[in-house]
């Protein structure tokens, strides 16, 4: 590993989120980007004419603690993209290690993502997957436009979490949490 940049440095900032303008392979940036492990989740909402919408995310992250802020990122193009802009709420539902047919199935363009999977409405009337090992009610605080993606800010209004093993991805795939002994452990 070396600590030169890949990619040279671009001169004019005002060309940096224009994709035709930068120097950076898409391609093998989202390879860099893969090498970080992060959780999976399912967003999910309802949209006005009450039909629940979902979709599998790995952009969720945290933004504050006081007051509790989340954020996560949707593609312009993505096909729920008006459901989401619209909707008063939001949920995240975090997966489990044993929900991986789960996050497949809300990874597909699907009218029906819903049928046979267990939910309950949360606030808003966005769904609330069963077995999920963690879920955060968020409602709409703030949409951002970031390159080719929109990015949703949400004020947490209630969460709960069982304490269950996550579901990871890296490197395009899924994977576990093998932690290490529980006395040697560093917290970050």
């Amino acid at each position: 590993m070396t600590d030169a940049p890949k990619h040279p440095i671009n001169p004019d900032p005002a060309n940096e989120l224009a994709s035709d303008h930068s120097p950076i392979d898409p391609r093998d940036f989202r390879n860099a980007l893969g090498t970080y492990a992060t959780g999976v989740t399912i967003i999910t909402a309802i949209a006005a004419n009450g039909k629940p919408y979902g979709l599998t995310c790995n952009s969720f992250a945290s933004v504050s603690l006081n007051p509790p802020l989340v954020l996560w990122s949707l593609g312009m193009f993505s096909q729920a993209l008006n459901v989401f802009q619209n909707a008063s709420h939001f949920a995240v539902n975090v997966l489990g290690a044993s929900q991986q047919a789960l996050a497949n199935r809300f990874a597909k363009s699907s009218e029906d993502k819903f049928v046979g999977v267990e939910w309950a409405p949360g606030l808003g009337g966005a769904p609330l997957l069963a077995d999920s090992v963690a879920n955060f009610q968020c409602r709409s605080a703030g949409r951002y436009y970031g390159g080719d993606h929109v990015i949703f800010l949400g004020a947490v209004e209630a969460y709960a979490y069982n304490g269950q093993e996550p579901l990871l991805f890296a490197r395009g795939g899924y994977g576990r949490f093998l932690p290490g002994d529980a006395g040697s452990a560093s917290k970050p």
